[in-house]
């Protein structure tokens, strides 16, 4: 088969390797053009384009999905099927032009969590498992048919960098598993059922980001896993922002009133409604991220704050 494969983070990198390891004929990696990151505002390649480079794939790099050379360069690579992993939407015209349609790999089990940014939502509402999904395009996003599934554990202190490492490498595996599904004509596609009780995925904005002291500590502490390394879970403390990255909490009939800080023995316990968070690794805005007994230290006697203010 001929392949043409989309994608632009790391996400994407470990199924691209594993398609070219299983002996797959990729003809062309299509990426996002490269963008100007840093101070020197340096063009800058996404992971997928490097290692695509590296394995010696072309590569092309579209501003419109729709150009008309765009278009005619698929047409000379004439792919038999496409596969997507982390990359943008895609017009009809582009993901109904192979004659064996166009698969994504998507971090859920579909129906559940559509949307952008399935694994930092899982987390966040505390699910103990989540999942990964092979399904091929239509014109609803997330909802074409399932060619496979694998159901993926979440720990119970895991957050959301750690989950997404382990799936990137969970879904190449899933990839190949497909491409061979579908090379051997052995498909059984699963359509997915609509229900009022599908949980959704939204990309995470800077509001969601924020702790509100006045949820449950259990609430709070799935928020900061689901948001680390990022985009971070954040409160205000003494006019600043500070990530939290790290936390533990605590279930108690006594605490405060919520956001009220305590400082003690060289930790940090901030009250919530039901109990107290109590972060272990933390960032200030413009330094560098430090272990809350180095956050302390730069308090110098400070003994009680208000964290939201």
């Amino acid at each position: 088969m001929n392949i043409v494969f989309y994608g632009t983070p790391q996400f994407a990198v470990p199924s691209l390797k594993a398609i070219v390891d299983a002996g797959y004929a990729i003809k062309a990696v299509v990426t996002m053009p490269d963008k100007e990151t840093g101070r020197g505002m340096k063009p800058t390649a996404s992971a997928v384009k490097i290692t695509a480079e590296e394995l010696g794939i072309p590569v092309l790099q579209p501003q419109k999905m729709k150009s008309p050379e765009f278009i005619e360069k698929l047409k000379e690579i004439n792919p038999d099927i496409q596969i997507v992993i982390a990359f943008r939407m895609m017009p009809e015209v582009v993901w109904n032009f192979p004659a064996m349609g166009t698969f994504n790999l998507h971090a859920s089990m579909l129906p559940q969590y559509r949307g952008a940014a399935p694994i930092n939502r899982a987390i966040m509402n505390g699910e103990e498992s989540t999942g990964l999904t092979t399904f091929f395009l239509k014109h609803e996003i997330d909802t074409g048919n399932i060619i496979t599934q694998k159901e993926i554990p979440i720990g119970e202190t895991e957050t959301f960098g750690q989950l997404h490492d382990r799936m990137m490498v969970e879904g190449a595996n899933l990839v190949v598993t497909s491409l061979k599904l579908i090379e051997k004509g052995n498909l059984e596609l699963k359509p997915q059922i609509e229900s009022p009780y599908l949980k959704h995925a939204p990309k995470i904005f800077k509001p969601d980001c924020e702790i509100k002291w006045s949820e449950k500590c259990e609430d709070i502490y799935n928020k900061i896993r689901g948001l680390s390394p990022m985009p971070a879970a954040y409160t205000t403390i003494n006019g600043e922002q500070l990530k939290i990255y790290f936390a533990h909490f605590e279930v108690t009939s006594q605490h405060g009133f919520p956001g009220e800080i305590i400082i003690e023995k060289q930790r940090m316990k901030i009250t919530c409604i039901n109990g107290y968070i109590y972060p272990t690794e933390v960032q200030q805005a413009g330094k560098r991220r430090m272990n809350i007994i180095d956050y302390l230290n730069g308090l110098k006697g400070q003994s009680s704050m208000l964290a939201g203010s």
